[in-house]
C-alpha cells in the first residue's frame, strides 16, 4: 500500500482525500434527505463535486486568494438560492446543509494548499455537528441559560482578563499582574469544575459525594452546610464521616494549586498532604458507613453558588495582594515566627488567599522552609475552625465527633513541621 501511495501522483493523492472527506459529509446530508420527507440541498453528489470545485479553483488560482474567494462566493449564492426554496416549500426549514457545503468547499481548498489536518478536523467536526444534531438541541434545552452565563463568566475571566495583562513585576513586592490573575483562574477553575460536577449529579450521591465535590469547591462552606443539615438529622456517623472527606479533599485541593505554581512548595509538601488527604477521606468514608439511630437514606439537598461572580474575582485578587505583601513584611520584620502566627490568623477565614500568595513568595521573598511551614500551619489552623463550626452549627453527637476527628487532622497537619 506504501507503495501505491509513493506511486501515486501528489494530485491525485489530494484528490482522493477531497473525494473520501466530502463523500462523508454527502453521505450523512443524504441519509437526512431520505429521513427529512422534503426539499433537502445536496447528497452523495453533491458534496463530492463541491469539495472538488474548491481544490480545482485553488489549483488553478496559483496560490492567490482572491479567485478562491470569489469562487466561495458563487457557490454561497447557488446556496442561497437552495435555501430560498426550502423556505418556500417547508416551514422548518434549516441552514445547516448549505453551511456544510461551504464547509464542503473548504475543505478542497485546504487539501490543495496541503492543511491536511485541518481539512480531515474541519470535515469530521461537521460530520459530527450534522450527526448529534438531536443530542446538542436536546443538550440545549436541558442546560439553564444562567449556566450558559456562567460559562461565559468562565470564559471572560481566563480568555479575555488575563492574556492581556502585564507579564512584569511592579514595585518593592514583585506584583505581577498576569500571574496575580492566573492564580484568580486556576482558583476558579477548580472551584467551577466541582460546581459543574455538582450540578449534573444534583440529587444522586448522597451526603458522600456532596462532600467529595464541595470540598474541591471549599470544604469550610461545605463544612457549614453539612453541619446544619446535622442539626435536623440523627446521622452523625454519616455527617462528621462526610466532613471529614471534604477536609481530606481539600489537601489533595491543595497539592494540585501548588503543582500548578509553584513545584518546589510542591514538592516539599505532596507527600504529607497526599498522605492526609487519603487517610482522611478513607476513614471518613469507612466512619459514614457505619449504622446511625435512623436508617433512613439522606439525599443531598445542598446545590452550591455560582463560583465565577466577577465581583468575587476582584476581591480574591486583592486578598491575594494583601496576603503578598503582608507576608513580606511579616519575613522582614517580624521573621518566620511572624509569618507563623500569620499563617494560623488566615486559617480562621479563606485560606486560598494566603496559600496562593506563598506559591509567589515562596523561594524569592520567602524561604522556602518558611512557606512551606506557613502552608502546613494554614491548612492545619483551618481544620480546627472547621471543627468548631461543626460543634457550634450541628447536633451534639456530630459536632463532638466533627470536632474530634477535625482536632485530630489540625495535629496531623502540623507534623511536617518536625522536618521543615
Amino acid at each position: 500500500m506504501l507503495e501505491a501511495y509513493q506511486w501515486l501522483p501528489p494530485e491525485a493523492v489530494k484528490i482522493v482525500l477531497v473525494l473520501f472527506l466530502s463523500f462523508l459529509i454527502g453521505l450523512e446530508r443524504e441519509e437526512h434527505k431520505a429521513a427529512a420527507g422534503y426539499y433537502a440541498f445536496g447528497g452523495v453528489r453533491t458534496f463530492p463535486l463541491i469539495g472538488l470545485i474548491g481544490y480545482s479553483v485553488a489549483l488553478l488560482s496559483g496560490g492567490q486568494l482572491l479567485p478562491v474567494f470569489l469562487a466561495f462566493l458563487v457557490i454561497g449564492s447557488f446556496l442561497l438560492l437552495s435555501y430560498w426554496r426550502k423556505l418556500c416549500s417547508s416551514d422548518a426549514a434549516g441552514v445547516t446543509s448549505e453551511m456544510s457545503g461551504l464547509a464542503t468547499f473548504l475543505v478542497g481548498a485546504l487539501v490543495y494548499y496541503d492543511h491536511f489536518w485541518i481539512a480531515t478536523t474541519l470535515s469530521v467536526a461537521s460530520l459530527l455537528l450534522l450527526e448529534l444534531k438531536a443530542g446538542l438541541e436536546g443538550l440545549a434545552t436541558r442546560i439553564p441559560p444562567e449556566e450558559i452565563l456562567t460559562f461565559g463568566k468562565f470564559l471572560l475571566l481566563s480568555g479575555v482578563i488575563l492574556p492581556i495583562l502585564p507579564r512584569q513585576d511592579f514595585g518593592r513586592f514583585h506584583i505581577n499582574p498576569f500571574k496575580t490573575w492566573l492564580v484568580v483562574v486556576a482558583v476558579s477553575t477548580i472551584s467551577y469544575g466541582s460546581y459543574v460536577l455538582q450540578r449534573v449529579t444534583k440529587q444522586r450521591g448522597g451526603v458522600v459525594l456532596a462532600a467529595l465535590l464541595g470540598g474541591a469547591y471549599s470544604s469550610t462552606l461545605t463544612t457549614v452546610v453539612i453541619s446544619r443539615r446535622a442539626a435536623q438529622e440523627e446521622h452523625p456517623h454519616l455527617f462528621s464521616g462526610a466532613i471529614l472527606i471534604a477536609s481530606g479533599v481539600m489537601y489533595a485541593r491543595l497539592v494540585a494549586l501548588l503543582a500548578l505554581f509553584n513545584r518546589h512548595l510542591a514538592v516539599a509538601l505532596a507527600p504529607p498532604f497526599l498522605l492526609f488527604a487519603a487517610l482522611a477521606i478513607a476513614t471518613g468514608w469507612i466512619w459514614s458507613r457505619r449504622p446511625d439511630a435512623q436508617a433512613s437514606d439522606v439525599k443531598r439537598e445542598y446545590q452550591p453558588k455560582n463560583p465565577l461572580e466577577l465581583r468575587a474575582a476582584l476581591l480574591f485578587a486583592v486578598l491575594f495582594l494583601v496576603m503578598l505583601v503582608a507576608t513580606q513584611l511579616a519575613v522582614t520584620y517580624l521573621g518566620r515566627a511572624g509569618v507563623n502566627v500569620l499563617a494560623a490568623i488566615m486559617g480562621v477565614t479563606d485560606v486560598d488567599p494566603f496559600i496562593m500568595g506563598m506559591t509567589q513568595a515562596a523561594g524569592t521573598l520567602t524561604p522556602l522552609r518558611v512557606a512551606a511551614a506557613a502552608v502546613a500551619i494554614a491548612a492545619a489552623s483551618n481544620n480546627l475552625i472547621k471543627g468548631i463550626y461543626a460543634y457550634s452549627l450541628a447536633d451534639k453527637r456530630t459536632g463532638i465527633q466533627s470536632l474530634s476527628f477535625l482536632a485530630g487532622m489540625a495535629a496531623l497537619g502540623l507534623t511536617p513541621l518536625l522536618w521543615l
